[in-house]
């Protein structure tokens, strides 16, 4: 059975881990999310979120969109080779309904995977 969990180690959890994605990645955009990765050599992939207050006021979208980020990383996290990932929200994106974030991701994450494989 594949594990589906999202431990610590599946995560960016420095600066310097975001500055390392920061710094020439590959890019993956729409007009509400912008995912950005870089290979690393750790055997599995990791993810960082940036969900700012400028794109989403309420904490309580903030929330909502970093819990939907999270999920779709965790239940995909086998498809994806070994990358640091960072999703970056932006405005409008709380005015998306839960599925429509979810398909906006499923379609990103599979470039990202075809440019960092490709």
């Amino acid at each position: 059975m594949i594990d589906k969990s999202f431990p610590r180690e599946l995560r960016l959890l420095t600066p310097e881990h975001f500055k390392n994605v920061f710094a020439d990645p590959v890019r993956s955009a729409s007009p509400h999310i912008t995912i950005l990765a870089k290979n690393n050599s750790l055997g599995h992939p990791r993810l960082g979120l940036a969900v700012p207050k400028k794109a989403i006021k309420l904490a309580v979208g903030r929330n909502r969109v970093k819990r939907l980020f999270r999920e779709s990383f965790r239940t995909r996290q086998h498809d994806f080779p070994n990358v640091d990932i960072v999703v970056i929200a932006k405005s409008g994106i709380a005015n998306l309904e839960n599925a429509e974030i979810d398909a906006l991701l499923e379609k990103l994450w599979r470039k990202l995977c075809r440019r960092c494989n490709g």
